[in-house]
């Protein structure tokens, strides 16, 4: 029994370095010069500050990061309001044709987003004249394709199967209305299952790439993701810019989930509180 623990831990021991390895290689790279990133350099090196220094004062960071904190937290918001309105009213209201518009919403992740892009982009084209806030090259255009999901909706009917009802019951006899039982008593309720959904619909925001290289077109109005790829291309990339391009972007994200972390194990899990 004893051998078999020991080769357990080595095992999730080798998985952890192994997991691991790459956001130290990044942290590691974004201290070194670009040479010594491109010979394979493992040990940390003295040009952080003068690799951050270059990297604002040859891009415009802040706006970029701006960007994305935007469309990122408007997505996120977004999307938890109308994917848990849409799980919650399909768990708790009964309706002849409920399971077969929730069958054709799930059929629907299987339509890949690359056959949907030209379709999408033609008519956000249209509406570019009629409707400013939503047109080519705007935050709108990248929020409305992306704020919510059926994986969401999905995850949000799921978790509310183990909603207490009675609660429900309890609220409609003090008087409460439909919409106030819903932010009331369902939303505070069900906050694991939010934070859950926050992390992950926070994450695929920030992280978009696709969507937005194809709608955003001037450099005032690009993403985080579209500057590091920008960084990337030129003829002679700086990988240690580069880097602690990455170390920047990737803060807001991880800080996120660790101050999150608790929460999204529980709603991930399927825990009611």
């Amino acid at each position: 029994m004893r051998t078999k623990r020991v080769f357990t831990y080595l095992f999730l021991i080798i998985a952890a370095l192994v997991s691991i390895f790459p956001f130290i290689w990044m942290v590691v790279s974004a201290t070194n010069q670009s040479v010594d990133v491109t010979k394979g350099t493992l040990l940390p090196g003295s040009h952080l500050v003068k690799n951050i220094n270059n990297l604002f004062s040859s891009v415009d960071m802040w706006q970029a990061l701006w960007n994305s904190a935007k469309i990122s937290v408007v997505t996120t918001v977004l999307s938890l309001l109308v994917a848990s309105a849409a799980g919650y009213g399909f768990e708790m209201y009964r309706s002849r044709g409920k399971d077969i518009v929730f069958n054709i919403l799930l059929a629907s992740m299987m339509i890949p987003f690359a056959a949907i892009m030209v379709p999408l982009f033609q008519m956000f084209a249209k509406v570019s004249g009629v409707v400013p806030f939503l047109g080519i090259d705007t935050a709108g255009a990248v929020i409305l394709p992306t704020f919510t999901t059926a994986f969401l909706i999905f995850f949000f009917r799921q978790s509310t199967k183990m909603f207490p009802k009675d609660m429900m019951e309890a609220g409609r006899i003090d008087g409460l209305s439909e919409i106030g039982l819903f932010f009331r008593i369902y939303m505070p309720t069900m906050k694991s299952t939010y934070a859950a959904a926050a992390i992950i619909t926070f994450l695929n925001s920030w992280n978009n790439y696709l969507w937005p290289l194809i709608v955003l077109q001037s450099p005032e109005n690009m993403t985080v993701p579209l500057l590091i790829s920008n960084l990337g291309s030129g003829y002679a990339p700086d990988y240690g810019l580069i880097m602690s391009a990455i170390v920047i972007t990737t803060l807001p994200t991880a800080l996120v989930f660790f101050m999150m972390q608790k929460q999204f194990v529980a709603g991930m899990t399927g825990s009611v509180k």
